[in-house]
C-alpha cells in the first residue's frame, strides 16, 4: 500500500545476558524469545533480522548459548536470545538447569508477547520440538514456528517438506500453528517476522494505554 512504511530494523544492540529470569531487565517493553534445538540456526537468523553479522554469536558448537540474552530493537522492544535444547553436549545437571531457566523465564515474564520456535525445514517434526510446542499451548503461551535454513532445499523440496510437517502436526493438533518460512542467507522471511512484530507491539501498547 502506497504511504505504508517497510517494516525494518533501524538499531539492535546487546544490552544483557541474565542467568534467570530474576535478573532479567525490567518488563517495560514487549519482548519477544527465539528458541530452538541446538543448532538450528538461531544465532544467524537473528543476525538476519537485525542486519547484523556479530549482534549473536554463531558458533559451530552446539549449545553455546547458556543465558538469556537481552537485544533492544530500535529502542521500542526486546528480541530475547534463549539456550537451544535438544543434542547440546551437556551434562544432565546443566540440561535441568537450563530447563528450569527456559520454563522459569517463560511463564514469569509478563511482557513476553510471543515466543518464535525455530525447527529446520530440511526434518520432519522432531519429538524435542514438539513436545515442547505441545507444553507451550498447555501453559497457554502464545509462539509461532519458524522454518530455518530454506535455502538448503530447492522450491520443490521446500514445499514437499513444508506440506509433510503440516500433515505430520495434524495428526495430533486441530491447527496448524501459525509458522514463517526463512533463509539466514538470502533474507526470506525478514519483512515477514519483522512485520508480525511490529503489529503486535501496536497490540501490546494499545492494551497497556487501556490499563492506564
Amino acid at each position: 500500500m502506497k504511504g505504508t512504511p517497510k517494516p525494518d530494523i533501524l538499531k539492535a544492540e546487546f544490552v544483557v545476558s541474565s542467568p534467570s529470569v530474576a535478573d532479567c531487565p525490567g518488563e517495560q517493553h514487549p519482548e519477544y524469545a527465539f528458541i530452538g534445538r541446538s543448532n538450528v540456526g538461531k544465532s544467524s537468523l537473528i543476525n538476519m533480522l537485525t542486519s547484523s553479522r556479530r549482534l549473536a554469536k554463531i558458533s559451530q558448537t552446539p549449545g553455546k548459548t547458556r543465558l538469556i540474552n537481552h537485544f533492544m530493537v530500535n529502542e521500542e522492544w526486546f528480541l530475547v536470545d534463549l539456550p537451544g535444547y535438544g543434542y547440546a553436549k551437556i551434562s544432565k545437571t546443566e540440561r535441568k538447569k537450563w530447563k528450569e531457566m527456559i520454563n522459569a523465564y517463560l511463564l514469569k515474564r509478563k511482557n513476553l508477547v510471543c515466543t518464535f520456535i525455530l525447527v529446520d525445514s530440511r526434518h520432519e517434526p522432531q519429538k524435542s520440538d514438539t513436545e515442547f510446542m505441545a507444553w507451550m499451548s498447555m501453559k497457554q503461551l502464545p509462539f509461532v514456528i519458524v522454518f530455518t535454513k530454506s535455502d538448503k532445499l530447492s522450491r520443490r523440496q521446500l514445499a514437499t517438506s513444508i506440506e509433510g510437517y503440516i500433515e505430520k502436526m495434524l495428526e495430533s493438533w486441530e491447527l496448524m500453528p501459525q509458522f514463517f518460512i526463512t533463509s539466514a542467507n538470502t533474507a526470506l522471511g525478514r519483512d515477514d517476522i519483522i512485520a508480525f512484530i511490529r503489529e503486535n507491539n501496536a497490540q501490546y501498547v494499545a492494551y497497556m494505554k487501556s490499563l492506564g
